[in-house]
Formats: C-alpha cells, structure tokens, sequence
C-alpha cells in the first residue's frame, strides 16, 4: 500500500497557518512548525489584550475626567458622587470626550453637579 503523503486537505491546513504568519520575521513566516508556533502565541495575545484594551481605556478616561475636574476645583471620586445624586447619566467615554472637545459644556455640568452637593 503506497504512503498517504496527506495531499488537498493537509496543504490547505497548512497554508491557512502560513498566511496568517506572513510578516513574521525569518522562518516564523515560512516554517509550518514554527509559523504555527508564532500564530498560536499571537492569537493568545490577541485574546488577552482585547479584554486589556477595555482596562485600559477606561483607566485614560478616568484619568482625563480626573484632569478636567480637578482644574475646576473637584476631584474625580467627589464629581462621580455628584454625577450620581443630580441622576445624570453618562458614561466615562462621554465625559472624557466633553472634558476633551467641549470644556465649556463640561464646566456647566461640573456646575450643576457642585449645586447638587
């Protein structure tokens, strides 16, 4: 019985991981072993840093709040509080991007939040 080299459907296998190593440097673009090597670590960084992406850009949303009240007089955990008691509802995305783009609107609100206290 001749030897099963494993022909179509082993090469399309193969290829599939190669494609995805292209751009890798050396033969971890054009080794199978070591290109499914590169594309199984990169695909577990892939996972792990899209749920950081999230971590991270609430962290600099906070941070450019925090920026933005702090220059009108209040801190961060003090505006949060009173965001909560006036029962405004926006999101840290939102008021970062009014701290950034639109000072005067965010002063307003950090003025209604300063009366509700």
């Amino acid at each position: 019985m001749p030897r099963a080299k494993g022909g179509f459907k082993t090469r399309r296998r193969r290829k599939k991981i190669v494609e995805r190593a292209k751009g890798y440097y050396g033969a971890k673009s054009r080794l199978y072993k070591i290109a499914t090597q590169a594309v199984d670590r990169s695909l577990r960084y892939a996972y792990r840093d899209r749920k950081a992406k999230k971590r991270e850009f609430r962290a600099l949303w906070i941070i450019r709040i925090n920026a933005a009240v702090r220059a009108l007089g209040l801190t961060y955990s003090q505006f949060m509080s009173g965001l909560k008691k006036a029962n405004i509802t926006l999101n840290r995305k939102a008021l970062a991007d009014m701290a950034y783009n639109d000072p005067s609107a965010f002063s307003q609100l950090v003025e209604k939040v300063r009366n509700e206290k």
